[in-house]
């Protein structure tokens, strides 16, 4: 009886072998025309760290039928070899599970124009957590997925079953596409990538807690910690986008009234109606312009306190009074990943303008070749900044932007393709499993 139980596992654990064996590279089987492919980086490193996972996992099936063959007097029980082989499945699923988080981001490659885009807002995303200076940036890869709001997998943090998550992986709301507002849910979750790489919420953090002693408005500042995370994500779209990060924002959260004014205390993203609320404050800092004051009339036009109980409108009114500390505290830190430089002066946002902004895109309709040499990020924040006034018209942006998507797309591709040749070779050494 005990013989007929291992060699049932055995058969098993080799059946799981000849699973495995069918798990191919994603080179292999994705049909996405050359310039809807991610970038050579990205393919190499997810490519190297599946064929590590499955050559683990081979060794650990092999080392489990060598230990079920008998040897001298032990021999395993039944149960014994039930409880490793189990965990040989476990770490099995495991492996699936992490090929199929980066096969959601891959397979829309293949889908008409839609893969092209994609590869159009890597080129966005590439763009925006570019810090060459301060950080060696990871591979980003971008899909779509249903619902209003985007998230991000970060690189380097910890996947299913174990393991560090090659490339950073952002999923992007369908209904966004295509729209400027896309700029501004790309580009948060860009940010709290960066801000990880910064090590930004960590420096900020004790500074907020020295804030809290200190201050009579304790509870406060205990809440600008909290959401400490959304905000930077927020402060980075808006610096690298301008008023195109405030309009998509206003466009994620314009939700039914209680929503907007939801007050959990405990969630790390800011209330909705307070959240534009920073952001306008945020851009005027950086960008100083009365569009942010209409923009945050406007929102309160839109979402009036009249109605709120007391409490909650005392506590709107004390966060929004302690915004313009908060939000210099914010931009003049001095974090040691920037070598000696502020947040503001980092993100150079004498580039972003609004003025120059308008004089870009002016210049730009006249001679609409530069348009296509700037940089992904430049000319979202010139379309924004158009959007914001009227210059431009919803139809023309979506067309416009379906364009230059496909251009990015193309233009990855062809600079990709020349100097291809030093990674098609790491490529061609990721064996075939």
């Amino acid at each position: 009886m005990d013989s007929g139980a291992l060699e049932m596992l055995a058969q098993e654990a080799r059946a799981l072998l000849t699973r495995l064996m069918r798990v191919k590279p994603f080179a292999l089987y994705e049909t996405s025309v050359p310039a809807a492919s991610i970038s050579p980086n990205a393919q190499i490193a997810i490519e190297r760290y599946l064929a590590d996972g499955h050559r683990e996992l081979r060794q650990q099936v092999h080392t489990f039928l060598r230990w079920l063959q008998p040897s001298g007097s032990y021999r395993p029980t039944p149960a014994e070899a039930q409880r490793r082989y189990t965990f040989l499945r476990l770490r099995f699923n495991a492996v699936l599970s992490q090929f199929d988080i980066f096969a959601d981001a891959l397979t829309q490659r293949s889908e008409h124009d839609t893969g092209i885009w994609l590869s159009g807002l890597d080129a966005l995303a590439a763009d925006t957590l570019a810090l060459p200076a301060y950080h060696p940036a990871p591979p980003v890869i971008c899909y779509l997925d249903r619902g209003g709001g985007a998230a991000i997998r970060r690189a380097r943090t910890r996947l299913p079953g174990g393991g560090s998550n090659p490339v950073a992986i952002i999923r992007v709301p369908r209904e966004r596409l295509i729209g400027s507002g896309i700029a501004s849910s790309l580009v948060h979750e860009v940010g709290h990538q960066a801000a990880a790489l910064l090590d930004l919420v960590g420096s900020l953090r004790p500074i907020l807690q020295n804030m809290q002693r200190h201050n009579r408005q304790r509870t406060i500042w205990q809440y600008w910690e909290r959401c400490l995370s959304e905000i930077l994500a927020d402060f980075w779209s808006i610096s690298k986008v301008g008023v195109g990060s405030t309009l998509g924002l206003i466009g994620v959260v314009s939700l039914p009234r209680p929503f907007v004014f939801r007050m959990n205390l405990d969630d790390p993203h800011p209330i909705p109606w307070i959240r534009v609320k920073l952001s306008c404050a945020m851009g005027r800092a950086l960008y100083p312009d009365p569009q942010w004051a209409r923009l945050a009339k406007m929102w309160e036009l839109f979402y009036p306190t009249t109605g709120l109980t007391a409490e909650k409108r005392s506590l709107l009114m004390q966060l929004e009074t302690s915004m313009p500390d908060f939000i210099r505290l914010l931009i003049h830190h001095h974090p040691k990943a920037l070598h000696g430089q502020s947040l503001i002066e980092a993100m150079q946002v004498e580039r972003r303008q609004p003025r120059r902004l308008a004089a870009h895109y002016e210049r730009w309709r006249s001679a609409p070749e530069q348009l296509y040499r700037a940089p992904p990020s430049l000319v979202f924040a010139v379309i924004g900044q158009a959007k914001m006034n009227g210059k431009i018209s919803p139809e023309a942006e979506s067309n416009l932007l379906a364009k230059l998507l496909t251009h990015w797309a193309l233009r990855r591709t062809l600079e990709a393709s020349a100097t291809c040749e030093s990674c098609s070779n790491t490529l061609a050494r990721v064996p075939v499993t």
